[in-house]
Order: C-alpha cells, then structure tokens, then sequence
C-alpha cells in the first residue's frame, strides 16, 4: 500500500484570517493538487495573521506534530514590514533549500518584473520539505508548475513518501536509479 503524501496548506494574511476578505490561495492549491497528483493524498489547512510566533508555532505544529510531508504557505513574503514568511520559516527551519526560492523566483520573473522583490524560501525540518510560495492564485499554479517536478525527488531523499503525478500537469523528476515500477 502507497503512503498517504500528507501536505500541509498554511494562507498567511491579517486580512483573510480576520475575515476582511475571503482567502483564496487555499482553495487554489487544493485545486493545484487535485489536477497533479495521482497518488494518495490528503491536506491539513490552516488560515493565520502575518505574525512571526504564529507562523513559526504553525510550522512547527504541521511538521512535527501533525506529521505533514510537504508544507506549503502562501502570502507574506514581499518587502512590506508585515511580511515575515521567510524568517518564521527560516526560524524553524534544519537545512535552507536554496534552489527552490532561486528557482521560484526565476518562474514569476516570467510573468512580473515585480517577482524580484519576493524572498520566497524552501527550508527542511526534520522529514518536512517546507515551500514559501506567493499569495495570488494565479501566482501559485505558475510557481508550483514550474518547481514541484523537483519536490517528489526531494521528498524521497527525506524519508517521505514516493509520490507520483499527472505527467499533464507537472513531471516528476527523478534520476533512473531512484525511479519505482508503474502499475
């Protein structure tokens, strides 16, 4: 039996989770996720002010507690002074993905010049891979296509589960030797 991919969603907005506006980048990954994988998965969400305490006590919670796989936030991390995604992150984090917030970057710049002032990151703790991604759902279906053909590989080499996808959607990558038999 496959292991279930265990992804933790976490929108972080003063607006949205005071109830100013309606969040819209949760529904947008789930809906990302739902189009790309073809493995077992399922997704805890959480809604949470731009506070650093509370974005690191969330991650914290996903990663250890809760047991997520992959971590995946959206909002707060622009220049502006309530934008502190990327230092919780960085707070908790074992090792900094560097290549990620390189490559997520490099994709927006495809589409905004504005994508340079983002400092998106990609953090491991523990057996989480942990992804800052941007706050517009247009914003995440293009990041997430053009970085998430690296994230299965990733997760492999730390301890999660061999997760497969809609080839339509995003291409796993991962080199011959670490490649598993299709059913």
């Amino acid at each position: 039996m496959t292991e279930e991919l265990l992804v933790g969603l976490v929108s972080i907005s003063d607006r949205a989770s005071s109830g100013t506006y309606e969040d819209k980048g949760i529904p947008a990954l789930n809906e990302w996720f739902a189009a790309a994988l073809t493995s077992p998965w399922r997704m805890e969400s959480r809604l949470i002010p731009d506070d650093q305490p509370t974005i690191e006590a969330t991650l914290i919670e996903l990663c250890d507690r809760v047991g997520c796989h992959l971590v995946l936030t959206t909002g707060g991390t622009g220049p502006a002074p309530r934008d502190v995604t990327p230092e919780a992150t960085l707070a908790v984090a074992d090792k900094v993905m560097s290549g990620f917030g390189e490559q997520m970057r490099a994709v927006s710049l495809k589409y905004v010049p504005t994508a340079i002032l983002s400092r998106q990151v990609g953090a491991i703790r523990g057996k989480s891979l942990i992804l800052n991604l941007p706050g517009q759902p247009k914003a995440i279906k293009e990041t997430l296509d053009g970085v998430f053909a690296a994230v299965p590989y990733c997760l492999d080499l730390i301890g999660g589960p061999y997760i497969e996808t809609n080839e339509a959607v995003v291409k796993a990558f991962r080199p011959k030797s670490a490649q598993r038999p299709t059913a």
